[in-house]
């Protein structure tokens, strides 16, 4: 995994003091919560399982951001906007596992998404939300909901993939990922290194966009 210099980091205050990271994570700072979405850790078993050739060393790197968002930030709740897990039961989720186990303190929260699909015995050693959870002022949920769910809360969720098309100056174009900020809705990109993405293109100009490099957060204007 490349190696940060920690004042290479940028970050950017939105209201309620959310801090963006370049690893795809957001946290609340007065409440000391961490937040990331769509990991989708044993996709790459997945695959194998379907005869095409995914090493599980890939997922490697979202085993490490996890380590170092936890030890930067020191939260004191960590919460996963679903889809944690990419399938059915297979022998990655027994490493994800023995990780949660022997390599962090904290105990990871699940709000679950359409992926999380295994019997609930296998989730023991996580804290499960199956149905949307308040914090306000946040609304938490792994889709995004629409005017009426959201009520007078602001809507923090994952599962769309968000990603933007940039433009260089020398007219090449190429799409990163990115986080989505409406009025009422933030839309977390995917946390996980063996995912997709899902163009999105700025529906009003008050909408903020926030473009994700490798080592730093840029806000479109």
């Amino acid at each position: 995994m490349h190696k940060y210099n920690l004042k290479d980091f940028k970050f950017y205050h939105l209201e309620q003091n959310l801090l963006l990271h370049p690893y795809k994570s957001l946290f609340w700072a007065e409440q000391k919560i961490l937040f990331f979405s769509d990991v989708h850790f044993g996709k790459a078993t997945h695959f194998r399982k379907s005869g095409i050739p995914i090493s599980e060393e890939i997922h490697h790197e979202d085993f490490s951001r996890i380590i170092f968002l936890i030890n930067h930030y020191q939260p004191q709740r960590v919460i996963i906007l679903g889809d944690l897990f990419h399938s059915a039961y297979n022998s990655s989720w027994k490493i994800f596992k023995i990780f949660c186990e022997t390599e962090i303190t904290i105990k990871l929260e699940l709000v679950m998404g359409n992926h999380d699909i295994m019997d609930y015995k296998q989730y023991d050693f996580l804290q499960l939300h199956t149905g949307n959870l308040i914090i306000d002022p946040f609304i938490l949920s792994h889709k995004p909901l629409n005017n009426k769910e959201i009520n007078n809360y602001y809507n923090l969720c994952g599962h769309i993939h968000p990603s933007i098309k940039i433009s260089g100056t020398a007219k090449q174009s190429f799409r990163v990922e990115c986080f989505y900020f409406t009025k009422n809705q933030g839309i977390l990109p995917a946390f996980g290194n063996f995912t997709g993405t899902s163009k999105m293109t700025r529906n009003t100009p008050e909408d903020e966009i926030f473009a994700v490099t490798e080592d730093e957060i840029i806000h479109l204007t």
